[in-house]
Parts: C-alpha cells; structure tokens; sequence
C-alpha cells in the first residue's frame, strides 16, 4: 500500500516507538540488553537479579524478564508487580528500569516483550492490538503468580505509557491485581483515532478505510501493510527539533537514540487500526474496584489522557489519586534520575499501603 508523506508522518507521530537501522546493538554493551541508568550488567549474591524467562501465551513464546530481590529466597513470600511496556518499547527499556528499581523495593517483578513485538513470538510481527496488549498483562500475572516465592494474593501492577492504558482495561476485570498504577499514560485507541492532542478528527474515517484496505490485502495476498514505516536513517537532529510536540520531539531522541534497543520499532500492522481505532482505555473504567494510582508528569502534553481517564474512574474505588512530578515531561518519566525517584518513592508508599 503506497502512502503519503502526511500519512507516514501521522503514523510517525501517533506510534512512541522508534527503530533506528544501523547502530550498535544493545546486547554489545552487556548479555541483558538492558539500555538504562543503573541497569544490572551480571547477576551478584545478595543483591537485585535478573531472571530471562520465557512462557507460552495462547501458543506463543513471551519472552519475558523477572527481577528479584537481594537475597531473594523461594522459602520466603514476596509481593510482586507486573510492569507493562510502552507502545514500540521492550522490557529493556523504562518497563525495565522500572521493574528494577521495585525489585530494589522488595518486591518480584516481571515485564515481559508483547505478543508479536520484542523477543515474543507472533506473526505477522508488529501487530498492535488492545486484545492481545490486555492478554499480555494478564498473561504476566498468571506467570508470576506461579513463580517461586511469589505470595498470589499480593499482585499488583504497573503499566507505564501504552501500557498504561492496556493495564487500566486488564484491571477492570482482573481482581488478582490488588493495587493498580499507571505512569505517562497513553490512551491508545483515542490517540489512533482522534490524533494526538485530538488533531486528527476530520481524517478518522479516511484512516479506518486504510485500516480496512490494508486487511483486505492481507487476506487476499498475503502482504502485510505497515505504519509509521520511516527512513529513521535520514531523520536529524535538525528535523526532530522541528517537531512540536515534547511527547515526540523527546520520544524520537530517546527511542532512537539515547535509549535505542534493537528489538523496539516504530512500524505497526495498518489493519491494526481496525481494533485500536474502535477501543478507548477508558471505556468501562468505572469497573475498576482497586486502589488506583495515576502518575505523570506536571509539563507532559500526554497529561490530558491521565486527568480523562481518572476523572471517569468512579466506580467501586474510594482510593484513588493523581499524582503530579513538577516541571516534567512524558518521556523525561522514563529515564531522568530526578523524576524518576519521585515516581519511585510514591510508588513505594502506594504498594507498601496495599500489597
């Protein structure tokens, strides 16, 4: 399918995932892959590990990392957190320095690649879709709730960006998570379907027709038809600053280059805007009975997902709060030592009171 030159840079704007060809790989820099601040290189006694696992999820290979406490004993009962990563991200990258940082905590954490993205298995590759995104939540929790060690009544989760709009759908119907947090996030389905910032409504249909096109020729032919397919190569520094918006002016920088892993791409199956077009995170929210934790960052252009999302958050919950880091950005959520611990401590607070 042929597109336009508006049509790729909507697709490059609407995605948060970047694969930049021809760098280095991650791996180069240690056996994990790991591309944050602090990230384990080798696994020590006595302190925070790393576990790569792998489980089947309705037939597919997940691939997945487990992150355990220092001096982690399989005779002792821990909490646990499951970590959902962002659109076009990987468990190497913020799910993962996350997932560290509350293993520090105490707690076992896992964040595992999404079905058909990442390490995971899946064809074809790339397809982003609210069912399986939700499956690979849930999915997570059925792992770890029989991981060794891990006290099954204890669960909770943390779903950072995309993820955190799939993590507010996986907790309206999965009880099993007894606290439930999100950081940055990113409403999916109102994004694929209004634009960004609400920007493309007088187009929805027009890209529902694509979306429709695009699965028509893969049933008929075979081929898949691809978004956000970019020439990252010719992308500068020069044209990334022209981009208005902080969400995706910072997000092209730190996936494609400060924090760029092999395994995170940009590109999406078109005919995955059949599903993400007609689906909205906060949809049903009210069936969400658990403590709810809502955090982003007080400049993040993304804020307006978070504030919709928890403003519809009325149902069974009396314990539930936004909360708010001063001065940053959507993507400076991720990586940035001094919003980060902010982030961390709350969170902290948060599962101490309920897990």
């Amino acid at each position: 399918m042929k597109f336009t030159k508006k049509l790729l840079l909507s697709g490059l704007v609407l995605a948060l995932g970047i694969g930049f060809s021809g760098a280095a790989s991650a791996e180069e820099s240690n056996k994990y892959g790991l591309v944050y601040q602090g990230a384990i290189t080798k696994n020590v006694a006595g302190q925070v590990n790393i576990h790569p696992v792998k489980y089947k999820l309705h037939g597919l290979k997940i691939a997945a990392n487990v992150y355990t406490p220092a001096d982690y004993s399989s005779d002792k009962k821990y909490a646990a957190i499951v970590v959902a990563h962002p659109n076009g991200g990987v468990k190497e990258q913020v799910a993962g320095l996350y997932a560290q940082r509350l293993a520090e905590l105490g707690y076992v954490t896992i964040t595992a690649d999404a079905a058909y993205q990442g390490a995971s298995g899946g064809t074809p590759r790339n397809i982003d879709k609210p069912y399986f995104r939700t499956e690979d939540i849930h999915g997570m929790a059925d792992f770890i709730s029989a991981y060794a060690g891990v006290d099954k009544d204890r669960l909770g989760v943390l779903g950072i960006c995309g993820g955190g709009g799939y993590t507010l759908n996986a907790a309206k119907s999965d009880k099993r998570f007894k606290a439930v947090a999100t950081l940055s996030m990113f409403n999916s389905g109102q994004v694929r379907r209004n634009g960004y910032m609400n920007s493309q409504l007088d187009t929805v249909q027009e890209r529902l027709q694509l979306a429709s096109d695009a699965r028509a020729e893969e049933i008929a032919t075979g081929k898949i038809a691809y978004s956000g397919t970019v020439d990252f190569d010719a992308l500068t520094e020069e044209s990334i600053n022209k981009i208005t918006n902080d969400l995706y002016r910072e997000g092209m920088m730190y996936y494609g280059k400060t924090h760029r892993h092999p395994n995170s791409t940009f590109a999406y199956t078109t005919s995955s805007l059949m599903e993400l077009m007609s689906w909205d995170a906060a949809d049903n929210i009210e069936l969400i009975d658990q403590p709810l934790l809502m955090m982003a960052g007080s400049k993040a252009d993304s804020l307006y997902m978070s504030q919709e999302a928890f403003q519809k958050a009325t149902g069974g919950t009396q314990d539930k709060e936004l909360f708010l880091v001063d001065g940053a950005t959507h993507i400076q959520t991720y990586y940035q030592p001094q919003y980060v611990n902010q982030f961390v401590a709350k969170l902290q607070d948060f599962y101490g009171a309920h897990l």
